[in-house]
């Protein structure tokens, strides 16, 4: 309908010049109300885009290499395959690298995964050929950010050669398939300026029969299609849905593109991320277990208390309040101890932190040390298969047994049971000295004193399961892509009612299997996508899009 319109007063300036009455009124007008049109529409999406720029802003102005056997800080577009990169903690990522050594080097990875909780890397882990980008332990992706520890490492890939930059390829190589409205708006537009088109050359026509000059009539033709075209629905439709974009970012929903209003309100599918949008991203505490399963309200406070010593977490003091500020599963350990009255700060008044053995991949432990009185503490938490391994006592109601090896079993087999509930779990222990070593190393690490264990989510959003229950009933399929584990993913589906008994949970290795014909055949049947990569997203978006049975057209 535009270009009818675009060609109508064109042909209508011409006449009126050729002619020579020098009446444009036509013309102006019809341009004006096209013009308006597609001010209002640019107007609109760059107050969307300005709203996103927050959101975009990511930049590496420097990076730390090793040149010539000296280091240098240069700019971070200047890296070149081959280079030798020294990453330290908050260091951002300038690109794809294959680490040489690394200490306790944690990496924020969210760019690429999704995923806020940061991965242990570690050089010496050999991967398979297939394994996902989040399982990929020893190597690091540019876009990403170094949370804690220290590595150097070579480059292997820049630019839009590298991991993120391969996303920007998918995402800019990719046109948007049309939405509903414009599919009926273009459907429209087509059959009105077909018929527009037979009438006013019927008319036309018929006055040459009636002997009326061409000129008179042409202009006649002219008239009738302009008449005939409803000028003003582009524009009302761009204002509707420009309210629609106001009324919705209001509500802090910020949408880019109009059409996208539209199409919202057609979806028959949502495929929805897991980590901050269908749960806090805020690992919490939700379980604490000892010999006996549950601990009193004691024993779980002496847990916590030890747990929370054993961190390198900060408190933070804003508005009366305590906050914790630190890695995400240590916040969580210092916040179920604040909860329950226990501060670490003022615990370190009465029984000081003198020394520690950080946490590192090879032990997965850490180590405090603490002066009280006379004697000594030391605490010691980490992954329960291993610190179970140097327990040889058990703390249990204010008591102290000694741990045989058949309750051993019973504690993993415990963490075992928590770890199937997409638990995060942590073991802690201690031992009480007279005397301290000479040396402060692992060695401290032997005959302690098992506390407990400590079981780690991030829960779900609120109100998140009714959304899911409402979608449900309005027809809409709501399903799950996450860069997270397939355990963790399935746990959190089945609790928001994504996952039934009779869907599918699959991971990005196994999506790597299955062509895209067979996906697209089957892609009903999932309901949880585990451990992708931005290109899976891709596949498994397109797939859902092609599925005929579901397409918006039968909407």
């Amino acid at each position: 309908m535009i270009i009818i319109l675009i060609i109508a007063a064109i042909i209508s300036a011409i006449m009126s010049f050729i002619e020579g009455t020098n009446k444009y009124l036509d013309s102006i007008i019809i341009i004006f109300i096209v013009v308006l049109n597609a001010v209002m529409g640019v107007i609109q999406e760059q107050k969307a885009e300005k709203s996103l720029e927050a959101l975009k802003k990511m930049s590496s102005p420097t990076a730390k290499v090793k040149r010539d056997g000296k280091i240098q800080i240069i700019p971070s577009e200047k890296i070149v395959p081959g280079d030798y990169i020294i990453i330290e903690t908050g260091s951002y990522i300038p690109a794809d690298a294959r680490l040489i050594k690394s200490y306790n080097l944690k990496v924020e990875e969210s760019a690429l995964t999704g995923e806020t909780l940061p991965v242990l890397k570690d050089e010496k882990v050999i991967i398979k050929n297939e394994a996902s980008v989040g399982d990929i332990v020893n190597m690091v992706w540019g876009a990403t950010i170094a949370v804690s520890g220290h590595a150097e490492a070579i480059v292997t890939n820049t630019g839009m050669n590298s991991k993120v930059g391969k996303i920007a390829t998918l995402i800019t190589s990719e046109d948007a398939p049309e939405t509903p409205l414009q599919k009926k708006l273009a459907e429209v537009g087509k059959k009105l300026g077909l018929a527009t088109l037979g009438i006013c050359f019927f008319i036309f026509i018929i006055g040459l029969f009636k002997r009326i000059s061409v000129n008179e009539m042409f202009m006649t033709s002219i008239g009738l299609a302009v008449a005939a075209i409803p000028e003003g629905l582009p524009a009302i439709v761009t204002i509707i849905l420009s309210i629609a974009i106001t009324r919705m970012a209001k509500r802090n929903s910020i949408i880019r593109k109009l059409p996208a209003v539209e199409t919202l309100g057609s979806s028959s599918v949502i495929c929805s991320d897991k980590t901050g949008t269908l749960t806090q991203n805020k690992m919490t505490v939700v379980e604490t277990k000892g010999l006996n399963n549950k601990l009193n309200i004691n024993e779980k406070r002496f847990l916590l208390k030890l747990a929370s010593m054993c961190t390198d977490c900060n408190i933070l003091y804003e508005n009366e309040k305590e906050i914790a500020q630190g890695e995400p599963t240590e916040m969580a350990i210092v916040n179920a101890a604040l909860q329950i009255g226990e501060n670490k700060d003022k615990t370190y008044k009465t029984e000081n932190r003198i020394n520690d053995i950080p946490f590192d991949s090879e032990r997965k432990l850490m180590t405090t040390i603490h002066k009280i009185n006379n004697n000594y503490r030391i605490i010691t938490k980490g992954a329960p298969d291993i610190l179970i391994k140097k327990c040889t006592k058990v703390y249990e109601n204010g008591n102290i047994k000694e741990l045989s090896n058949t309750s051993k079993l019973e504690i993993l087999k415990k963490n075992e049971e928590m770890a199937e509930k997409a638990l995060r779990v942590i073991a802690v222990s201690y031992l009480d000295l007279e005397n301290l070593p000479s040396k402060v190393n692992k060695d401290l690490e032997n005959n302690l004193i098992f506390v407990g264990l400590i079981g780690m989510m991030d829960p779900p959003r609120e109100g998140v399961k009714e959304a899911v229950f409402t979608c449900k009933k309005a027809g809409i399929k709501t399903v799950m892509i996450t860069g997270d584990h397939v355990i963790t993913a399935k746990a959190i589906a089945k609790e928001l009612g994504i996952l039934k008994p009779e869907n599918i949970a699959i991971t990005g290795e196994e999506l790597d299997k299955i062509s895209q014909k067979q996906l697209e055949k089957d892609i009903m049947n999932y309901s949880v996508f585990a451990r992708v990569s931005p290109e899976h997203k891709v596949r498994i978006v397109k797939a859902f899009q092609n599925k005929r049975k579901y397409c918006c057209n039968d909407r």
